[in-house]
């Protein structure tokens, strides 16, 4: 038994031209007959489309597997979505590793702010995240009738992402477990609050087990981040010395849960995994990830037998996270089963987070020494097939 509980565009494609563009402005109050008239606007062709995805695609099967996998079992017309934001969740995870000093950071972190808001306007810049968002954005008006109530949630929810992205791009430690699960809320799932909406799904209930499982791919990424940012780098040799800036070893595990185990940074950089604690907080720290997970499960058999989902969600009522006259909030349990049946292959995030914490496990919480692992692609079809996480 893994650990034991110590707490609880799709664009619609005209055929068979490349060349037909789509201009389309987007915003939270657009209406029928406010598409391809705008003023603002920006034109983006299949071939731009197509290249962005062929981009997209080819950075996630280098940079993350896991998505790359996770994005076939997903709507068709989500998946596009789904492209743009891991494949921007991938951009600003290597920016430490990729910028000279933080003002060139701060630049880029700016530059995508600016990039969500000008796609929002209708104007996407010609780079390839941005494009093919815009694209996945005017599918979802298209298929909506060009009335999106929920866009206002989506442009909130990206910039939050980024926001906190770019509060930890210095790779500062978070001061407490809590601190971290923060974190999580406001990247990883946030982004499956984002793909949620593109489905189009608001559920109260999909949202809350989005919340629990988010937070756990956040603190999955962290531990799996461990043997990368604490070991130091070798020094660069030859013209790759002056291509990549230097950094220094970080260990981003909560300091309140170093403090309890005795773990000091400089004994992990030292000595990597001998260092005296290091697998006990990792072990805390990786059952908060599967206490998640466990309560996730408990929601969905809950929700399943008609039953109250077992504690309430706790960001109810916040931006992006208001419920009033959505159908199945008030006691619907049809419409909750639903949504849950809508939304569900969007929960696979679940898989590969729990498939990460069991290799842990089973390397005795030695985050240096967690082997590879080749059942994910049958987790992830056995999942979708038995709608169990």
């Amino acid at each position: 038994m893994l650990f034991a509980r110590s707490s609880r565009h799709a664009l619609r494609r005209p055929r068979p031209q490349s060349s037909v563009l789509l201009g389309l402005s987007l915003s939270s109050s657009s209406s029928p007959s406010s598409t391809p008239a705008q003023s603002r606007r920006s034109f983006v062709s299949d071939a731009d489309v197509d290249k962005a995805r062929s981009y997209c695609v080819n950075q996630l099967r280098s940079g993350d597997y896991d998505a790359h996998l996770v994005r076939h079992f997903l709507p068709r017309g989500v998946r596009d979505a789904y492209l743009a934001l891991r494949t921007l969740n991938l951009e600003l995870a290597r920016l430490p590793e990729t910028v000279s000093n933080p003002t060139i950071g701060a630049m880029r972190m700016q530059f995508w702010k600016d990039s969500i808001n000008n796609t929002f306007e209708g104007q996407p810049p010609r780079e390839p995240v941005s494009m093919l968002l815009y694209a996945a954005l005017a599918g979802l008006a298209a298929r909506e009738g060009g009335v999106v109530s929920n866009f206002s949630s989506i442009k909130f929810w990206l910039q939050r992402f980024i926001s906190t992205r770019q509060q930890y791009m210095d790779n500062r430690p978070f001061t407490s477990l809590d601190a971290l699960e923060e974190y999580a809320e406001s990247t990883y799932a946030t982004l499956m609050y984002v793909t949620l909406a593109m489905l189009p799904l608001r559920s109260m209930h999909v949202d809350h087990l989005a919340s629990h499982i988010g937070k756990a791919c956040g603190i999955a990424a962290i531990l799996r981040g461990i043997p990368v940012l604490a070991a130091p780098k070798p020094p660069p040799t030859g013209a790759a010395s002056h291509a990549l800036p230097q950094r220094n070893p970080v260990l981003l595990l909560p300091l309140d849960v170093l403090a309890d185990t005795g773990v000091r940074e400089e004994d992990v950089y030292r000595q990597g995994p001998e260092a005296p604690g290091l697998s006990e907080a990792v072990f805390r720290v990786a059952t908060r990830a599967n206490d998640h997970l466990i309560t996730a499960r408990e929601m969905l058999k809950n929700i399943r037998a008609g039953e109250d989902p077992g504690h309430d969600y706790e960001h109810e009522g916040e931006t992006g996270h208001t419920y009033e006259g959505v159908s199945g909030v008030d006691g619907g349990e049809r419409d909750e089963l639903r949504a849950l049946q809508k939304g569900f292959n969007v929960l696979l995030e679940a898989v590969p987070a729990q498939d990460y914490l069991t290799r842990l496990e089973a390397a005795d919480f030695d985050a240096f020494r967690v082997k590879s692992g080749w059942k994910l692609p049958w987790s992830l079809y056995r999942a979708q097939s038995t709608k169990k996480i």
